[in-house]
């Protein structure tokens, strides 16, 4: 019999929806072709496979465990205490990071909707647009204010709507001659061309980001009504769908801008405008600003329980989790606002959403390498937990999925790595301070 109060398979992949399509597609297709030119397309469905052999990985320790608590449960569970600790520490970090990266991309997204010359300096704009967005919605998190499932109804549709529309209309507009040549390598920040391979693996981080969010299908586990047989299906047909979204979206805009999409700002909405005018430039600028303004209201209330939860296993001071009269951790949800508007200011005055986007995908490998590599340890560490879905041939998909993890990583430059990963050595830090703290209150 079905439970009411458990999510079925159709919200599950709804919720799969919600958590992979984002400002990414809206905003990075303009990257990746000045990175490869028209093989855009390709990298995306190589992303696609890269996607889903990470997934099922969470798919099969997903089953494993009935609590909640994803990468780092599984971690603890293979590595031990202090790399299950770091995977922990990490998430709410690479949180941060995202509702960042989702801040600039909703001030990028409202910028590409003006008039070109409305700011005098735009970067300023996009600083004080963070900054407003950052501030407003820690206020609205302090208040106990949360999110309502009509909302997320909204922003469902408000993303998936215009991409439908888009994707309906554009086949009719797309203009063969703008896939040759075929691969363009781009250049890299020196001003030289790239290689082949650099150039592959540079298009492929950044649009791997297009697909994150992907592991919050597995981890939702406990409130599913069925997740034994729910959780694989609801990752495969999710992937799928939003990889045939990806290519063909990627592949119209392409068709329609060919060049000119390299300085596109808002690359589907000029595109869309291209051939059905204002109309088409709205209804895109209104669906991507209607998805990301969605994900920046529940990135802002999720983003500090991450770190409250922490705190309550006393993994980091336990005052972080202190609440206020409202019950909401208010100390955590400071901390997060306070580090995700340094991290937006910089995305916005220094960098990019691009650059943000890159940052928040090499953070995110500290969650999919370990957990990959728990599939293939906890199989013989811990036989006693029989998953309710397994990874096929063996351990070959885990072991691809980390190489082609760590060649991402390779071809990423070093800013993105230290800025990425630097949460490591601060999570070392605490860990050995918290363990030194609790022996001497013991």
């Amino acid at each position: 019999m079905t439970n009411k109060n458990k999510m079925g398979l159709f919200s599950i992949i709804l919720l799969g929806f919600n958590g992979i399509i984002g400002s990414g597609i809206f905003l990075l297709p303009n990257k990746v072709m000045a990175q490869v030119g028209p093989a855009a397309v390709l990298v995306t469905l190589f992303d696609a496979l890269l996607v889903i052999s990470i997934a099922v990985c969470f798919a099969e320790v997903g089953g494993m465990f009935k609590k909640n608590g994803g990468p780092y449960v599984y971690a603890k569970e293979a590595f031990g205490e202090f790399v299950g600790f770091e995977v922990g520490f990490m998430k709410w970090a690479i949180a941060i990071i995202a509702w960042a990266t989702m801040t600039v991309g909703f001030a990028e997204a409202l910028m590409g909707l003006l008039p070109k010359g409305t700011f005098a300096n735009e970067n300023i704009a996009k600083a004080i647009i963070v900054t407003i967005i950052v501030v407003l919605l820690t206020l609205v998190n302090l208040s106990g204010i949360k999110t309502s499932k009509i909302l997320n109804n909204i922003v469902t549709t408000g993303k998936l709507l215009p991409l439908i529309i888009f994707i309906a209309v554009g086949l009719f507009f797309i203009n063969g001659s703008n896939f040759t040549p075929f691969f363009v390598p781009g250049k890299n920040a020196s001003g030289q061309a790239m290689s082949t391979g650099a150039a592959i693996g540079a298009a492929a981080l950044t649009i791997f980001y297009a697909f994150t969010g992907f592991e919050s299908i597995a981890v939702a586990a406990e409130d599913m009504d069925n997740p034994e047989k729910d959780v694989p299906k609801a990752i495969l047909l999710v992937i799928f769908i939003c990889s045939i979204f990806y290519v063909l979206i990627i592949g119209i805009a392409i068709g329609i801008l060919g060049t000119d999409l390299v300085t596109a700002k808002a690359p589907i909405q000029e595109a869309f405008q291209r051939i059905i005018g204002n109309t088409g430039k709205y209804l895109v600028g209104a669906g991507t600003l209607v998805s990301i303004g969605g994900i920046n209201l529940a990135a802002s209330i999720m983003t500090p329980r991450s770190g409250s939860a922490l705190a309550d296993d006393g993994l980091i001071p336990r005052v972080i989790a202190k609440k206020n009269s409202k019950d909401v951790p208010y100390i955590a949800i400071i901390i997060t606002g306070v580090l995700t508007l340094a991290l937006g200011l910089y995305g916005s005055l220094i960098g990019s959403f691009a650059i943000l986007a890159a940052i928040s995908v090499v953070s995110r490998f500290v969650q999919y390498v370990p957990t990959c590599l728990s599939v293939i340890v906890l199989r013989k560490k811990r036989p006693d937990l029989k998953p309710s879905f397994r990874v096929p041939f063996g351990p070959v998909i885990p072991i691809l999925a980390v190489v082609v993890s760590f060649w991402l990583l390779y071809n990423s430059d070093m800013q993105k790595i230290v800025i990425g990963l630097g949460g490591l050595v601060i999570g070392a830090v605490v860990y050995f301070l918290m363990k030194l703290l609790n022996k001497e209150n013991a």
